[in-house]
């Protein structure tokens, strides 16, 4: 059953032919009775740009009969197509709507589908009908007509997207980057927040950096939200890398062939910009002055038990001839001890690590700092205590109590906004 219908006019015009009225009012009509009873969203989309003294239906004045209908369907109406599915989307996801229902003209459907595939994710189900308008009273007059779309077309679909979304404003206050004093200028780093992007689901909002099928954002958004933070951040958002997270213990060493999966990247190309993900697990960034060469760990409970923070620096050592001395560590934002709990049989682990990473040994949950267990590991594993920064700042704030400045799994659910820890050796 469809919770959302959305009626495709954006190529009619109306012209004073009482008979095209009255056709369309026809298909309204018959569009309405069928879905008005379970639909919780009637929309029609069009376009607002006037053409060869030709009006579109937004333009139509409410006394043809068209008023009868705008009680229970929104009108959306933007000079681009790009513009106006974006502001329908936003509707649907405000009431959380997920089974769509487009009722489009034939020769429209692939060129609404190819927007659709850039703005929407895997959490939508599409289903497309063909809008019955009789052709033979002019009310429907494509510019040509659309098979499949050429390389050509989407690719002009993609810049129409592209180009809507660069003209949005920053949501939740300017971008923000933390940066840490321990690492020198040779490298450009940081750890973001979520303000200063253009997401605007409330648990994504508003610089997630992470889309996925399960989420609501798509990638169109996430790489307009990177390329913003790139040019706050100053690096190349063409040559950027995210860790393929499997919580564990694995290291690409960039150059090599790339795993299905790790939790660590490692590399000493120039330009190029490594990055862990995070939304509660801890960003980690590595970086050796000396040798010139960084890293970055995704590091989550699990991860931590299994030392993907040495796991990281070991690479740098194999790979780059790095030396423990020289090697300078920063985490990231993450949860902390005061709301971050984990079963007595985890959380035992980490008690079995050092007594000072559990609260409340006894209980069902008891709290755990997988932060100060990541600093023990570090140490153990020979990394200078000065050369570790856990601390200080924002840094040291937990996401989940922070929500004005973080994402968090812990605080918001399986729709979560993801931040970021990255580094790259300057050019």
């Amino acid at each position: 059953m469809a919770e959302a219908v959305l009626v495709d006019l954006f190529g009619l015009k109306l012209n004073s032919q009482k008979i095209c009225h009255q056709t369309l009012l026809k298909t309204l009509n018959g569009i309405h009775g069928h879905h008005a009873p379970k639909a919780k969203f009637l929309c029609i989309m069009c376009c607002s740009n006037e053409r060869d003294g030709e009006h579109d239906l937004c333009d139509w004045e409410t006394g043809n009969g068209f008023s009868l209908f705008m009680r229970d369907f929104e009108t959306v109406s933007n000079p681009s197509m790009a513009a106006t599915l974006y502001a329908i989307k936003q509707k649907i996801d405000e009431k959380n709507l997920s089974h769509i229902k487009v009722i489009v003209p034939e020769h429209r459907k692939t060129f609404v589908k190819a927007f659709i595939d850039q703005l929407f994710t895997g959490v939508y189900d599409f289903e497309f009908e063909d809008l019955q308008v009789a052709w033979r009273e002019s009310l429907l007059k494509p510019a040509t007509e659309i098979n499949e779309p050429t390389t050509h077309q989407l690719e002009e679909i993609q810049n129409e997207i592209e180009t809507y979304l660069r003209s949005l404003p920053a949501l939740k206050g300017a971008l923000t980057i933390i940066r840490s004093p321990l690492i020198p200028d040779l490298f450009i780093h940081g750890f973001t927040t979520r303000t200063g992007g253009i997401s605007y689901i409330p648990t994504l909002s508003s610089l997630n950096l992470f889309s996925s099928s399960k989420r609501r954002d798509p990638k169109v958004v996430v790489q307009e939200n990177l390329r913003r933070l790139a040019n706050a951040a100053g690096f190349n958002a063409e040559k950027f890398y995210r860790i393929k997270t499997d919580h564990a213990n694995d290291v690409w060493v960039m150059g090599k062939k790339e795993p299905e999966s790790y939790d660590g990247i490692v590399t000493n190309q120039r330009g190029v910009t490594i990055t862990a993900l995070g939304a509660d697990c801890i960003p980690i960034v590595f970086a050796d002055p000396v040798k010139t060469a960084c890293g970055v760990a995704h590091s989550g409970w699990k991860g931590t038990l299994l030392g993907v923070a040495m796991a990281t620096v070991n690479a740098m050592i194999a790979e780059y001839g790095c030396n423990l001395e020289d090697i300078i560590v920063v985490l990231g934002p993450s949860v902390g001890p005061c709301c971050f709990t984990l079963p007595r049989e985890s959380a035992t682990s980490f008690h079995n690590l050092h007594p000072s990473c559990v609260r409340q040994l006894d209980s069902l949950n008891p709290y755990v700092d997988i932060r100060k267990a990541t600093r023990i590991l570090l140490e153990r594993g020979g990394i200078l205590p000065q050369n570790i920064q856990d601390q200080k700042g924002d840094l040291d704030l937990c996401t989940s109590c922070h929500p004005d400045k973080f994402f968090s799994h812990v605080r918001d659910g399986l729709n979560f906004g993801t931040q970021i820890g990255f580094i790259s050796i300057r050019e």
